[in-house]
């Protein structure tokens, strides 16, 4: 296993060890052993499936206030995403900074995405699936979204033409959100 540290702190890229042979391949996507051997020791409580149909589908950005926050274990299982993860603790050093990876079912790689960070994706093709792994359940309370074009976060999505839900399209910019997140040091 692979686990790649980038430019914000506690966001992971990970990329599990893939053995393969003339049947096909195997994985583990996720051992909490070795887990923890490279300090993450998260205890995912849901699991959860996403399908989007058509390229160019924008989900996000997304994330659950405390107390019902959610770390999240992303992967792409069928087609690929830009997945983007934005740092929204107030206080923090890279506050209002993000990082995106291309996750992809052929390049097997996952991001983890600690609790105070807006999580949004963009299929980079038709028939897309992804699953992911969450640390607390979902609660419709606490659900929040943010502007996935929100100027003061300039997400660089590669496009401007999305499909996206009413509810997506009509979020707050993160200045008029209840984002209840501050920064602590992890």
């Amino acid at each position: 296993m692979k686990i790649t540290k980038t430019k914000i702190k506690g966001l992971l890229i990970i990329e599990p060890d893939c053995y393969g042979d003339h049947r096909g391949w195997f994985m583990e996507s996720y051992n909490s052993a070795k887990f923890e051997e490279f300090g993450i020791t998260t205890l995912f409580v849901q699991d959860n499936h996403s399908y989007s149909a058509k390229k160019g589908t924008l989900r996000g950005l997304h994330f659950q206030n405390k107390p019902m926050a959610q770390t999240k274990l992303v992967r792409c299982t069928r087609g690929e995403i830009l997945d983007v993860a934005v740092d929204i603790r107030q206080g923090s050093p890279t506050y209002k900074q993000w990082v995106s990876v291309v996750l992809s079912a052929e390049n097997r790689k996952q991001f983890y995405i600690p609790q105070g960070f807006a999580h949004g994706f963009l299929t980079l093709s038709d028939d897309v699936e992804i699953q992911y792994k969450v640390d607390n359940i979902y609660s419709k309370e606490h659900d929040r979204g943010i502007r996935f074009d929100d100027p003061a976060l300039g997400v660089e999505w590669g496009g401007n033409d999305f499909i996206l839900s009413d509810k997506d399209a009509n979020c707050p910019n993160l200045e008029n959100s209840d984002s209840n997140f501050i920064f602590e040091e992890m």
